[in-house]
């Protein structure tokens, strides 16, 4: 449904008179300024005045930034993964809990040390209408492996040595060495099962000479609960209902992806019905939506981490004590009360709290101005120096690089914030033309492991998620004894001298274990988001 050009003028004046009254009003202590930007653009299912509900199960999700990629295996963004957890499906899932529960697999058994056996769901088929079978299993492994595609989520399959078809439902998988929290991998996104069609598509993509992931960046093949429908880059992405889906089917007809980067524009989408749920929300702006009737604000505490990275393939930065300066320099409670409102908690290493590994006893770099001086000058910096602070338009990231920016003035660093648009960040931070930057990691396996050797070992620097480019042979040998050990007490002994490096060798400064907050119209039911920070719509409806 296309709307006229006299409705689309009465949409304007709809939305600016909302925006009007909501600053008339104070907007629940928002310190935005009244956006002005433009109504937003037409999703085929909104009529001023009705709100979205109208017509068609249609959710529309307001959020800051476009996925790069729809290729769970190449890519190791949040945007992705929530594209990815609705489009493909993994062997296992996580709950709520973080408990394993059966996904495409109704089960599985660890015969040895080594070896684990999978028993397959029967008559799932892909959206191109391919079977999924143990054969596609093994092509999908098979490719996360395959140095000639790169995948940067290689390292959660890599202790794979053998992939075994034992029959169409079968399959059995033999490790390298015993990894207990295998299960924990094959249920992140990453590892989500693609037709075995589209990848011999993507391939034949490569041998005509272009990087792996060409042919599924936009064309996913998965079994998952939505297919995708259509993707204008920069503006929306459409979900549609897989109608053929093997689980319980979705409530709603169609998901709309919308890409709006402000967030007074968005929080007015939500007030005014042209949005059921946006993400994200900073801190500053929770009071306003908890004022607001018909909205709702969802907290969930995660497993992710914010940090300001060093390149530490870069002067001044590979030198240990500059980075301990720079580190003791930041008052991460000044971060968390005056940027994140007080949300979250202060991290003192990579590992949040419900995360297996995480140990309490570990001790942070302090808050010191006068050591940081004294570090600096050791290291030859007295008189500081000047780098580039790179972030990505998020407000509160932004935020940080702000404050950052004049902390570090006070020890004679003069910094430089650049925001870079976000699918360029994520490449030329993967490939180290930055100084300091700001990003998260989210440890969405809830395991050590993931939140330690994915962003610390040296054979992940670059896109599988070392951006600090860090290169310890001394960390690389604990984070290896620490999957292959399979006592858990023993783990927890490694993980927690890993901690301790961490801390010492200072790759980034780690500021807190946030909380995930979204805004989401009261008239929405059945959304919630998982500890890994994807949103969960396998449930969600839309009530009158």
């Amino acid at each position: 449904m296309m709307i006229t050009n006299r409705w689309k003028s009465l949409s304007y004046i709809l939305v600016m008179l909302a925006l009007l009254l909501s600053a008339c009003a104070g907007s629940g202590g928002n310190s935005e300024p009244p956006s002005t930007s433009p109504p937003p653009a037409d999703t085929g299912t909104v009529e001023p005045g009705e709100g979205a509900q109208e017509g068609p199960q249609e959710l529309v999700i307001a959020w800051l930034s476009d996925p790069p990629s729809m290729d769970p295996h190449m890519s190791t963004d949040q945007q992705t993964s929530v594209m990815t957890t609705h489009i493909y499906d993994t062997l296992v899932v996580h709950d709520k809990d973080l408990n394993i529960q059966p996904g495409l697999a109704e089960s599985w058994n660890q015969i040895d040390d080594l070896t684990w056996e999978f028993k397959l769901k029967q008559g799932i088929t892909f959206t191109d209408g391919s079977a999924f079978n143990a054969e596609v299993v093994k092509a999908n492994l098979d490719r996360l492996l395959d140095p000639k595609a790169a995948s940067p989520r290689a390292s959660l399959v890599d202790m794979i040595s053998e992939i075994k078809v034992v029959d169409n439902d079968t399959i059995q998988l033999t490790t390298e060495y015993p990894y207990s929290p295998l299960l924990a991998h094959l249920a992140h996104s990453g590892v989500g099962m693609v037709s075995a069609e589209a990848i011999k598509k993507d391939y034949e993509l490569v041998e005509a000479g272009e990087k792996a992931g060409a042919y599924l960046a936009q064309n996913p093949v998965g079994t998952g609960i939505f297919k995708l429908e259509s993707w204008d880059p920069g503006q929306e992405v459409r979900l549609v209902a897989n109608p053929d889906y093997w689980g319980a089917k979705a409530k709603v007809e169609r998901v709309i992806f919308k890409v709006v980067t402000e967030e007074g524009t968005r929080i007015a989408e939500l007030e005014t019905g042209y949005a059921h749920i946006i993400d994200p929300v900073s801190p500053s702006s929770i009071s306003r939506i908890e004022s607001i009737d018909g909205l709702e604000l969802n907290r969930q505490p995660s497993l992710s981490l914010s940090y300001i990275g060093f390149n530490m393939d870069k002067k001044p930065f590979d030198d240990k004590r500059v980075r301990q300066a720079l580190s003791m320099a930041i008052n991460k409670d000044e971060i968390i009360e005056g940027v994140f409102e007080g949300t979250g908690i202060p991290a003192v290493g990579p590992l949040a709290p419900d995360v297996f590994g995480y140990d309490p006893s570990v001790q942070p770099i302090s808050y010191n101005i006068e050591q940081a001086k004294q570090l600096l000058a050791e290291a030859g910096y007295e008189q500081g120096f000047s780098t580039t602070l790179w972030t990505n338009d998020n407000p509160d990231r932004v935020k940080v690089a702000e404050y950052v920016q004049s902390k570090l003035k006070e020890i004679n660093v003069d910094v430089k914030i650049e925001v870079v648009e976000w699918t360029a960040y994520l490449s030329q931070t993967a490939e180290g033309q930055h100084d300091m930057f700001v990003l998260g990691w989210s440890t969405v396996t809830a395991d050590a492991d993931y939140g330690l050797y994915q962003v610390f070992h040296s054979v992940n620097v670059g896109e599988p998620g070392n951006r600090t480019f860090t290169q310890d042979s001394e960390l690389d040998q604990l984070l290896e004894e620490g999957r292959r050990e399979s006592d858990p007490e023993k783990r927890k002994a490694l993980y927690k001298e890993a901690q301790e490096k961490l801390v010492d060798i200072a790759p980034m400064l780690y500021i807190h274990h946030q909380e995930y907050l979204n805004g989401v119209s009261s008239k929405v039911e059945g959304f919630w988001r998982h500890p890994n920070g994807i949103m969960m719509l396998h449930d969600v409806s839309i009530q009158p």
